[in-house]
């Protein structure tokens, strides 16, 4: 991109934040219009400057990734990238399902940081490498779980079995569907011998588990 990189950074350590907001001015290609300390304040610096990309800590007051996920929504032309120490790997896939397009370690140097900014910038997408990896081994792990528990579900019943997750019983089901509540229960029969559970608690349970 042509000019200077208009940035918000976000992070509720006034050290830390004066540290990244000096390393991006000396380098000459950040303009930092704005710093906030909290997700809440985040969201409203971003709203008022607009800014190419939002920095973001992660854990600062509010969740940086409700701050995320919320300037996503509201302003997708700001590129998003979260600055934090958490390695987790739900937190950086929470953290892209948000809508961040980058995930860096405060461990990084400085001039990776600028380089991972500038790249973010340009539209392309960061994760660090040894975290990209795992995250992507976690999600495939995830989604062979996903399928091999899914397996031998018809349809309606993963539609039951999702009402099932909410509290909901075989009355209010049968309701929501337009079926029987007697058909219900044979559904309801079916899938927790499929699922081999004893209960409709353990089959929301297991429910949840599998992502339904």
């Amino acid at each position: 991109m042509t000019g200077r990189v208009q940035i918000v950074v976000a992070d509720d350590h006034p050290l830390f934040r004066g540290g990244v907001v000096l390393t991006l001015q000396e380098h000459g290609s950040f303009d930092v219009v704005a710093q906030a300390g909290s997700a809440e304040e985040a969201v409203a610096a971003v709203e008022a400057h607009m800014p190419d990309i939002a920095l973001l800590d992660i854990s600062m007051p509010g969740s940086g990734l409700e701050a995320a996920s919320e300037i996503a929504r509201r302003f997708p032309a700001v590129r998003i990238v979260m600055l934090t120490v958490s390695e987790a790997d739900e937190d950086v896939i929470a953290a892209l399902k948000a809508g961040a397009r980058g995930y860096a370690l405060k461990g990084v140097a400085a001039d990776e940081l600028t380089g991972i900014l500038l790249n973010v910038a340009e539209g392309n997408s960061y994760v660090s490498p040894a975290l990209a990896a795992r995250v992507l081994a976690a999600m495939q792990d995830r989604s062979a779980r996903r399928e091999t528990d899914d397996e031998g579900l018809s349809e309606r019943e993963v539609s039951i079995l999702r009402l099932v997750a909410t509290g909901q019983s075989n009355k209010e089901i049968a309701r929501a569907l337009d079926l029987q509540e007697k058909t219900v229960k044979h559904y309801m029969t079916n899938i927790l011998q499929k699922l081999q559970v004893r209960n409709r608690v353990e089959a929301a349970l297991k429910a949840r588990d599998m992502g339904i």
